[in-house]
């Protein structure tokens, strides 16, 4: 299952490092964040609700605005 998650906060090449590795913690197979869009898109195997995903990138500094399957 891909998800689209829309975040705001992020600002440079660390930033997208921090949300990917929040999101390969909790399962994703794969991830691409865009810097310019403050986007990530990740897949995961496993069902993952959203509020996992919120806190996790939550935890690491950073607010999703939104979540929807890609």
């Amino acid at each position: 299952m891909k998800k689209k998650i829309y975040i705001d906060g992020m600002s440079c090449s660390h930033c997208v490092s921090h949300v990917k590795e929040a999101l390969l913690d909790i399962g994703a197979m794969k991830v691409r964040v865009d810097l310019e869009e403050k986007f990530a898109i990740a897949e995961f195997d496993d069902e993952i609700n959203d509020s996992e995903i919120t806190e996790a990138i939550e935890e690491v500094g950073y607010e999703v605005t939104e979540i929807e399957e890609d």
